[in-house]
């Protein structure tokens, strides 16, 4: 039975509260007079208002720091430099430092070439800072700047630093602005090798030795200022070779070829090579790895409504930097050089 009572106690409803008695922790407060204001609504009017009319963050910031001058996307500050330059040097720094940038491993070297040129455009236009009212440059640095990389004077004994050269215009004195920036952007003094690949010519035009010379003067001219120590021709057939080789200052030490239009070395190649010791080296690189419609689009599609058609490659250096005895590549990367064309 006391077991039952207690469970009557225990299930009984407690008293509901009175109207006059106030809630536990709170003290008792004289009704205001109609039409004043509360004295919580009183005291925090001034600092917060009422809670439907916080002003928003946009305007909290304005009203602490006043109002902010319009910026446009990332492509449109791109878009508007690109719009006002003449020259755009684009570098992609060490591709081995490109982390997320690099995901897929490319196929063909034209392949290589237009997804960095791409990347590296994306990246700096997500980057740029644009103010108005300062003078709009020139010429646009398009560099991914942490894969920038100069190399250790210490350790430049045991390095070889190499490049191709591609020169799609027609000015052989854009040899000398490739590799002053090559030397700088990798902070050498001079490159241990430089080939360079057949300037283009129109259809049905064969490649003459009237037409390197100019071409190849220009790189004897860098190697008798010790800005380059070796340098090497591409895709010349035996009778081009002999040409050149007998009537330059500086000799070819290389000369590469191109196995996908010969599986084998011509003989005739390999014997003259042999006696003046040429080095015979092979790639597979197109005829024409940067050409002036495949830049232009990859320009389009990274910096929408730019004016791309208006902009033409001049040349395009490809460097690598190997561990001589080990032969590891502990850098390469892209730089190049367009110019905007304004009728």
């Amino acid at each position: 039975p006391s077991r039952d009572r207690r469970r009557q106690r225990h299930s009984q409803p407690a008293p509901a509260a009175s109207a006059h008695t106030p809630p536990a922790g709170s003290s008792r407060r004289r009704p205001e007079p109609p039409g004043a204001p509360s004295q919580a609504g009183a005291a925090g009017s001034e600092s917060l208002g009422a809670r439907g009319n916080l002003p928003s963050r946009p305007q909290r910031r304005r009203q602490a720091g006043g109002a902010r001058a319009p910026m446009g996307t990332d492509s449109g500050r791109a878009r508007i430099l690109l719009d006002h330059a003449a020259t755009l040097n684009l570098q992609t720094g060490n591709l081995l430092n490109w982390g997320r940038l690099r995901k897929k491993c490319p196929s063909t070297p034209s392949e290589e070439l237009r997804d960095c040129i791409q990347k590296t455009l994306n990246e700096w236009s997500s980057k740029i800072s644009l103010d108005l009212n300062q003078e709009m440059p020139d010429v646009l640095e398009c560099t991914v700047d942490h894969a920038m990389e100069k190399i250790n004077p210490e350790e430049r004994e045991e390095l070889k630093v190499s490049a191709k050269l591609f020169i799609t215009g027609s000015n052989s004195s854009s040899i000398r602005d490739a590799v002053d920036m090559a030397c700088s952007a990798l902070g050498v003094a001079q490159l241990d090798s430089v080939i360079i690949a057949p300037p283009p010519i129109e259809d049905g035009i064969n490649l003459s030795l009237e037409y390197l010379q100019p071409y190849w003067g220009e790189l004897e001219n860098l190697v008798q200022h010790k800005k380059i120590v070796a340098i090497g021709t591409s895709d010349l057939d035996k009778t081009l070779l002999e040409q050149l080789y007998l009537w330059s200052q500086v000799k070819p030490n290389s000369n590469q070829v191109n196995l996908a239009s010969c599986c084998v070395m011509p003989p005739d190649l390999t014997a003259f090579a042999k006696q003046f010791d040429i080095q015979l080296l092979t790639h597979n690189d197109p005829k024409e790895l940067l050409c002036e419609a495949s830049f232009q689009e990859t320009l389009q599609e990274s910096i929408h409504n730019s004016r791309a058609h208006e902009w033409t490659p001049l040349w395009l250096l490809r460097y690598s930097v190997i561990v001589q005895t080990r032969g590891i590549i502990k850098s390469k990367g892209y730089i190049l050089q367009a110019k905007r064309n304004v009728s």
